[in-house]
């Protein structure tokens, strides 16, 4: 993947002018001091955004908020499932660490009264809306389409990822390709990049669609939350490659680990023209220390107005 974000467009720029209020979300942003308004140069005209795709009726999942005293064992017989398939679901290990107002993806039945087990029908991914929304194209003939998901849900989501297809005038599909947001968890209202390349790419297409692939409520008690980015700051030539810097800090009580910190650039229209994901110096951190990150980032067009950064962890596993 980081070849994705080493790689800089050029030649025709297809964008989407912003009409959403930009979302608050945890982590920390740097912008450029005030200074010399950007001279604007001349762009093709914007591709009129498509309507809102309509999701096919099929099964949408239902989700259970665990209460005191349930077990995955209770919860597989109320609802008809096995445990295993519950497990698998919702990405549980150890059936042990079940808490209290965790949500539960509850799976279609995996077995008819009969015992034969029954066909899975793919259930509507859980929506969520996206913006920010920038193309660049690449100097091989490729296409880069960057940009934000927004869970718009009122639970977390984890395991999301987004499609893309290009359009004809006629509304024929032309390509598609497909992709998954950068953060594991994505609290409600909160926002994830993404970025999704077609390697190749139709000499023309009209319009485009942005839609939800998959999403699901997320089991966040696998997850570390309580890092904090400090100090970032970025410096670099307009156009050009820049240096990220910062630190990121546990504010917890518990060590974190696989931490990572994912970096979002947006250009003076507020669309997303870089992002990327970074390992910091120790992507191993105890409680109350600190480590520092650098990276490189090269804006998809330009120049860089702001970056934000959000740091990204797990626990020990349950019984360690």
């Amino acid at each position: 993947m980081a070849a994705i974000f080493l790689l800089s467009g050029c030649g025709q720029v297809i964008t989407l002018i912003p009409t959403s209020t930009p979302v608050p979300e945890p982590g920390a942003t740097f912008s450029v001091p005030s200074g010399p308004t950007p001279v604007v140069t001349s762009t093709p005209a914007p591709l009129t955004p498509p309507p809102t795709p309509t999701f096919t009726p099929t099964p949408e999942p239902t989700v259970y908020l665990v209460r005191p005293g349930d077990t995955l064992s209770r919860i597989s017989v109320q609802y008809g499932v096995s445990v295993e398939a519950l497990q698998e679901e919702n990405n549980i290990l150890d059936p042990r660490t079940l808490q209290p107002g965790q949500q539960l993806v509850i799976p279609f039945g995996d077995r008819t009264e009969g015992g034969q087990v029954r066909e899975r029908p793919t259930p509507t991914p859980i929506p969520f809306a996206h913006q920010k929304v920038h193309f660049s194209f690449t100097p091989l003939g490729g296409l880069w389409v960057l940009g934000e998901v927004v869970n718009t849900n009122a639970f977390t989501l984890e395991q999301i990822r987004v499609g893309v297809k290009l359009l004809d005038a006629n509304q024929a599909t032309l390509a598609v390709e497909q992709g998954s947001a950068f953060l594991n968890l994505v609290e409600p209202g909160g926002v994830a990049p993404f970025a999704i390349l077609f390697e190749k790419t139709p000499k023309e297409f009209a319009s485009y669609q942005i839609y939800p692939l998959s999403g699901v409520p997320a089991y966040e008690g696998g997850y570390y939350q309580d890092l904090v980015v400090e100090e970032l700051a970025f410096s670099g030539e307009p156009m050009s490659s820049y240096l990220v810097t910062g630190s990121v800090r546990n504010a917890g009580r518990d060590a974190a680990l696989e931490v990572q910190v994912v970096l979002t650039a947006y250009d003076s229209l507020d669309r997303v023209i870089a992002a990327r994901t970074i390992s910091p110096d120790q992507n191993v951190v105890a409680a109350e220390e600190v480590t520092a990150f650098n990276a490189i980032l090269v804006p998809l067009g330009g120049p860089i107005e702001r970056i934000h950064a959000t740091a990204q962890g797990r626990r020990y596993p349950s019984g360690n």
